[in-house]
């Protein structure tokens, strides 16, 4: 599998202030474009964040350019953090520049809280075909995620968490992805934790395998 290295360092002009970002660059026979949300910023997420860097580079490995940003008051994203609120508009933001840039469908995959507030952008969003949740939360820190909207979300879903998750047990995540309409897939890693310690070969692989039944993308 391919990797396209070519990197392009950004600003997207965000509600909050400008929003810093990392694009991947993909292949001129590209069939998607890809955006990655980073988990919680206030526990030390940004977009460099290991998990995000692996399924970067298991999208753009298929040719596909791949879009990572910082949250509002990560990094050097202006605005302050709004605890979910405002971050689906940074998500929003994300997703309208690659349709912009590139008009061609998009996948989105989220970590953790990238995952929470992302979906609630990408769901309704009918220029996001397909959707990863990695480390899908249910309890952290004392905050409860609950996502109603996968009920009425009939894009091909996957959802990829540790099975020793600290933030959503297996058996909590099996009862979320029931509520979820179909197409969809649920993918464990054996022995993982929330941030795939130990285990982001076979995360990726999880990913790379899922994108080639899901999308059929052509050239890798």
């Amino acid at each position: 599998m391919t990797t396209h290295a070519s990197i392009r360092s950004l600003f997207l002009p965000g509600r909050a202030g400008r929003i810093e970002a990392l694009l991947n660059l993909g292949s001129d026979a590209a069939q998607y474009a890809a955006v990655v949300a980073h988990p919680h910023p206030l526990y030390g997420g940004t977009m460099h964040n290991k998990v995000v860097f692996h399924t970067m580079k298991a999208l753009n490995g298929f040719g596909f350019p791949v879009l990572r940003f910082n949250f509002r008051g990560a990094g050097t994203s202006q605005g302050e953090h709004d605890y979910g609120r405002g971050e689906i508009d940074d998500v929003r933001t994300a997703l309208e520049w690659m349709k912009d840039e590139y008009h061609l469908p998009l996948v989105f995959a989220g970590f953790s809280f990238g995952a929470a507030t992302g979906l609630r952008a990408a769901c309704p969003d009918n220029h996001v075909d397909a959707l990863i949740s990695l480390g899908t939360p249910l309890n952290a820190d004392g905050r409860l995620y609950t996502y109603a909207l996968l009920g009425e979300c009939p894009k091909p879903k996957l959802f990829l968490s540790g099975d020793r998750d600290e933030f959503a047990s297996k058996e909590k995540l099996a009862e979320l992805v029931g509520t979820a309409s179909d197409p969809k897939r649920f993918v464990l890693v054996p022995d993982a934790d929330h941030f795939f310690t130990g285990h982001l070969d076979e995360m990726r692989a999880a990913i790379q395998v899922w994108v080639q039944d899901v999308l059929h993308p052509s050239s890798i």
